[in-house]
């Protein structure tokens, strides 16, 4: 069994990201920044006014869900086959083209979809037990945080299903899942303190960031073209750390599958 490196994997995860950094702009733009862009202007979240009963908040819930669901759906897809094209572009040692990677990913894109359904199928009735078992002892909040907090060991565990889907190893959703639950046996802890620092690092420096954009947005503008600004600069910010993690599990899964190298560019 290997023993996950934190610090070797993320010199490689960054290192991929330097080296390859013409090739993964264009890629972060088009699958993850302008999805999340137009999710964010054409179907923002309902906002949760103050004095709202908890009934209120779940109808509103409701019916944002009930009247956007289609578009939710195609826009979540397109950020799974933007960060499987990453994962092709990084992983292949033949370096394929843009378009080869993008033409596997789509193709590998109905088992990572079916493989994400299995396991959130699986969890469902471990999360709905637990919260009822904690929610009976527990105040509900604290239950709830709980039963996150519970899940983040399977969610570690089946953190590589996109990896092994993309190198092509495993293209049945059942076979992925075992794989990474091969992989990742006895790491799971270090990988949730590695994923979890480097979540940590991005909540800090986007906070900063988003602060001092909305001072001077609030200088500058203001009415929907101030919300439009800021989604754009938060969508950029995201983009980037998404593909800051989308190479952390490029390098988690090179090193767990005795594959750990210094990454070359993906494109002469």
């Amino acid at each position: 069994m290997t023993t996950l490196d934190s610090s070797a994997a993320w010199s490689s995860a960054t290192r991929m990201v330097a080296a390859n950094r013409e090739v993964l702009a264009p890629i972060a733009g088009v699958f993850f920044f302008l999805p999340g862009l137009a999710s964010a202007i054409f179907v923002p979240a309902p906002q949760v006014q103050s004095g709202m009963t908890q009934a209120q908040m779940m109808d509103a819930m409701q019916s944002y869900y009930a009247s956007s669901l289609p578009l939710l759906v195609l826009l979540s897809l397109i950020p799974m086959a933007g960060m499987l094209t990453m994962l092709v572009a990084m992983l292949d040692p033949g370096r394929p083209t843009i378009g080869e990677a993008i033409r596997r990913s789509i193709g590998a894109l109905p088992s990572y979809f079916a493989a994400q359904l299995l396991v959130a199928l699986a969890l469902t009735p471990l999360v709905l037990l637990l919260v009822g078992l904690l929610g009976a002892i527990l105040p509900a909040t604290l239950a709830v945080a709980m039963t996150m907090a519970a899940l983040l060991w399977p969610v570690m565990r089946t953190m590589l299903i996109g990896p092994v889907i993309a190198t092509g190893g495993r293209r049945s959703p059942l076979a992925a899942i075992r794989e990474s639950l091969r992989l990742t046996r006895g790491n799971s802890g270090r990988m949730l303190g590695f994923v979890g620092l480097a979540g940590l690092l991005f909540l800090v420096v986007y906070g900063l960031v988003m602060m001092v954009v909305g001072v001077v947005l609030v200088l500058v503008s203001g009415g929907e073209p101030q919300r439009v600004i800021a989604e754009a600069i938060s969508g950029l910010l995201t983009s980037a750390a998404y593909t800051y993690f989308v190479a952390i599990l490029a390098a988690i899964h090179e090193q767990l599958g005795g594959r750990d190298r210094a990454p070359a560019p993906i494109f002469d």
